[in-house]
């Protein structure tokens, strides 16, 4: 039993990864698409058209490892803060949070009794760890990597990024949009697939969903280029 649970939140962490990858990539097909596509709407330059594509995918990639950073570096400090706290009352009250863990579980439809039991026997093993999995949903001997979460970010957006910064710079330069559209949409129809059955949602409405948010992106951002093109 121990090794099945072992392997079941190896899998999640697994699983959690596997889907900020997939959004990442995501993002970043959607925003370097939207921003070549307004760039190719202003200019046929296929160098300018390079410039801005490369670096959004540096910004871009950048911002989402930056920003994952700060999100992860707080929500590990939050997990650290609790876990002082919650060691701080088992040093003052530990009775107390006895009781209040045998309450934890007897809400959860342990008798009275068992709920006591299975409270105090956790208690013996590790308190903590006890009381982080039932009142705070953590878990004491692991968090977060705010650093593997950047570089995972970093990763996933630029690898997403390429795709539509490809298409649109290819050699074909008399089809770049429909190229890039298809590319794009094909592209976002896997990550939706993949994102949706990791997630243990409808495929189809993930996939509808990405394929109509990325054509709107695209058919926005290449009509404001169309737009600035014909005013300069």
């Amino acid at each position: 039993m121990a090794n099945q649970e072992f392997q079941r939140q190896s899998m999640a962490a697994k699983l959690n990864w596997l889907r900020a990858g997939v959004l990442g990539a995501n993002d970043g097909i959607v925003s370097t698409a939207g921003l070549v596509m307004g760039v190719a709407g202003a200019t046929t330059d296929s160098a300018a058209i390079l410039i801005a594509g490369v670096a959004g995918l540096v910004a871009g990639s950048i911002s989402m490892a930056g920003g994952e950073y700060t999100s992860v570096s707080a929500q590990k400090d939050s997990e650290k803060a609790a876990l002082a706290r919650e060691r701080k009352e088992l040093a003052q009250d530990p009775e107390g949070e006895l009781r209040e863990l045998a309450w934890f579980y007897e809400q959860k439809g342990l008798s009275l009794d068992l709920a006591t039991k299975v409270a105090k026997e956790l208690t013996e093993k590790d308190a903590l760890k006890a009381h982080a999995e039932a009142e705070l949903g953590i878990d004491s001997e692991q968090h977060a990597s705010p650093g593997q979460a950047a570089i995972a970010s970093f990763i996933a957006f630029a690898g997403g990024s390429l795709l539509p910064l490809l298409a649109v710079t290819g050699p074909w330069v008399e089809a770049r949009i429909p190229v890039t559209v298809v590319a794009v949409v094909a592209s976002l129809a896997i990550t939706g697939y993949v994102g949706a059955k990791i997630g243990g949602a409808k495929s189809a409405a993930a996939i509808i969903r990405n394929v109509v948010v990325s054509l709107l992106t695209m058919g926005i951002t290449y009509g404001i280029g169309l737009l600035v093109g014909t005013s300069i």
